[in-house]
């Protein structure tokens, strides 16, 4: 049951574990990006560095004036609203396609949301928040890729949300490529469980288009297949979505195994329920059931493995390699 995974195609904010481009010289630290670097095709920008800005450089905010947003540099004065918008344009209009972006948060040119926009060059309290003037239009052209921020990245289920979708998509748009009707059928097959728990409305849409392939042309399908798609995977499952593919996937196994084993993956199932454990402890035990019989539906199903084995981490204080806790001394064990 070793799945074989494409290598998603990300935009990243280059100071995020490539250069240390930031204003004072720094490069963020991102143990997601990190990994993400071996198992994907980052494509590394700063849009601050490509309109001349320079590094080490004095800050820019956004200032709205007359209700117009602008992009300046307090420091100097200088109005960088126009190059930037120009940097923007030129850089996704030279883009191949790609999966998803992951862009520095907080900064007043790629924040996704809650950048700060001040009413003038002076010391002041922020009046609105809003994007970043690069990201602004990374969200306007690509509404429906996963567009997250570092920050953001450091919270597990957001995490494992972004991770699933982006080798979905770029999964899919292998399929796509091809243009081949029963390669989407092969696809539409393997992601099943993962679309009926993040949406059983989009799983049906897609089921009757993909049953109706050879009325509609390759063009078409792949393009409305893919409104689908990304409309499913835009927002995390809620547990209860997950929980409905855990017991819908109990059905195959119902008369393979032991009342006692029935018994404790239910238990586990409650435990995710009820905010006890994570998704990962029934999945597991389903996925091992899997594996024992061969299940020929259930073998290929991305829901148990959507990203490589590799990018799941966990904190040191839930693994045996956190701090040691009997010396007393804060010091990590080995």
């Amino acid at each position: 049951m070793t799945r074989e995974y494409p290598r998603p195609r990300l935009v990243v904010s280059r100071c995020i574990e490539f250069d240390p481009c930031r204003y004072d010289g720094s490069k963020i630290p991102s143990p997601t990006v990190a990994r993400l670097r071996k198992h994907a095709d980052c494509i590394p920008v700063c849009p601050e560095v490509e309109i001349g800005l320079g590094i080490p450089r004095s800050t820019v905010r956004i200032v709205r004036i007359g209700g117009s947003d602008r992009l300046v540099q307090p420091a100097t004065g200088r109005d960088v609203t126009e190059e930037m918008s120009a940097f923007a344009a030129r850089f996704l209009d030279s883009l191949p396609p790609v999966d998803g972006f992951i862009l520095k948060g907080g900064s007043p040119t790629s924040g996704t949301r809650n950048v700060r926009v001040y009413p003038s060059m002076e010391k002041s309290a922020a009046i609105a928040k809003s994007a970043g003037f690069f990201a602004r239009e990374v969200l306007k052209r690509y509404p429906d890729l996963p567009v997250e921020d570092e920050l953001r990245l450091n919270n597990a289920r957001i995490r494992d949300h972004f991770l699933s979708a982006v080798f979905t998509l770029a999964a899919f748009r292998g399929v796509e490529a091809t243009q081949d009707r029963e390669a989407l059928v092969r696809f539409h097959a393997d992601n099943k469980l993962l679309l009926l728990a993040s949406s059983q409305k989009m799983l049906r849409e897609a089921g009757r288009l993909v049953a109706n392939r050879a009325e509609v042309r390759p063009g078409e399908l792949f393009l409305r297949y893919r409104r689908m798609l990304s409309a499913a995977l835009a927002r995390p499952p809620r547990y209860t979505g997950n929980v409905n593919v855990l017991q819908h996937t109990l059905g195959y196994f119902r008369d393979r195994i032991s009342d006692e084993e029935k018994a404790h993956y239910i238990r586990l199932i409650d435990r995710y329920r009820e905010g006890h454990a994570t998704l990962g402890e029934p999945r597991g035990l389903l996925r091992s059931w899997v594996i024992r019989f061969r299940e020929p539906y259930l073998m290929n199903q991305s829901f148990f493995a959507p990203y490589p084995a590799e990018l799941v981490d966990l904190p040191g204080d839930v693994t045996d390699r956190g701090r040691d806790v009997w010396n007393g001394r804060g010091e990590t064990s080995s």
